[in-house]
């Protein structure tokens, strides 16, 4: 992100310290979401399928590209604060228009950009994320999307279910796996021939050990920031590191359910954990929180995901 050094000063610090406050991933629940709505029923027992292909089949008849995405009209994004750019552009706000999915700047180049142009951005996308919001919410998030009947939705969630106080209030997969298949049911409800990309969960273990030997980073994230993998960041005791551990596990089992639900749906397609392996360094972090993506790792974010949805 250009610039980026020059906010990473002592009152920057100071500045996040005082106003960051206690959070998630998402850091507050600003956005243009509705508050999460609940959902009926109770989550079956979790598979123990091994994940399959990661791209969904489609039909003999076609090709496989032009099955998948043929050339899409319109782009709704779902999810939670890194589809809504939170931190990107400033302290506590979200800048939807440096999103990944939706944006309209043009250095970051979104996705719904580079699919459908500069005069269709603005009119053929709808960036529905929320900011701190977590899987239990997909189901209505996806339900809005659905309305618009889009050619592509994209799913970007999962972090603040991993990204709690502690270890013990982590999602369970279970639950996780129920809630994502819902969210998938009420799409095709009223939106059947919906194309879908599913990012993978990042990898919050690798966030740890780029920010932990910041000083601001360090304190940021004493004000709570995804305590459950960054509380005490620079505490390499056994107890510490079972903590990540744990976290990291839960992470990796998300992500397991991402690709198993999405490989059942031959309109879905998940990124085969591309996500996860990116390795975000300083210049893809917010320099306000060390924590979300920057206006640089919107940018990577937009990249990863088209390579994969114009991909074979």
């Amino acid at each position: 992100m250009h610039g980026r050094r020059r906010f990473r000063t002592t009152a920057v610090a100071v500045a996040a310290v005082t106003l960051l406050g206690a959070g998630t991933l998402s850091g507050c629940s600003a956005g243009a979401g509705r508050p999460p709505a609940a959902v009926t029923g109770t989550a079956p027992p979790a598979t123990s399928t091994a994940p399959g292909p990661r791209a969904a089949a489609s039909p003999s008849s076609e090709p496989a590209r032009a099955s998948w995405l043929g050339s899409p009209v319109s782009v709704a994004a779902v999810g939670d604060s890194v589809t809504r750019a939170y931190d990107a552009c400033g302290l506590l706000s979200d800048c939807p228009e440096a999103s990944w999915a939706t944006g309209t700047d043009q250095a970051v180049n979104s996705l719904a950009l580079r699919l459908l142009g500069p005069a269709r951005v603005t009119t053929h996308s709808w960036n529905l994320a929320r900011s701190g919001s977590r899987m239990v919410e997909l189901p209505e998030q996806m339900a809005r999307a659905a309305a618009h009947r889009p050619a592509l939705v994209t799913v970007m969630t999962g972090a603040n279910d991993a990204c709690r106080k502690t270890p013990d209030l982590m999602t369970p997969v279970e639950d996780f796996r129920f809630f994502f298949e819902t969210a998938l049911a009420r799409l095709r409800e009223e939106s059947p021939q919906s194309r879908v990309y599913v990012a993978s969960v990042p990898d919050l273990m690798r966030l740890w050990s780029t920010g932990r030997l910041s000083p601001m980073a360090r304190e940021v994230w004493k004000l709570g920031v995804c305590g459950s993998m960054l509380a005490d960041p620079q505490d390499r005791g056994p107890a510490a590191e079972r903590r990540r551990a744990r976290v990291q596990e839960r992470v990796r089992a998300y992500n397991e359910v991402l690709a198993e639900v999405c490989a059942k749906d031959r309109l879905c397609r998940y990124d085969g954990g591309a996500v996860f392996r990116f390795r975000f360094d300083g210049a893809q972090l917010s320099p306000w929180d060390w924590f979300h993506p920057s206006r640089d790792g919107q940018a990577r974010l937009a990249e990863l995901a088209y390579r994969r949805i114009t991909g074979p």
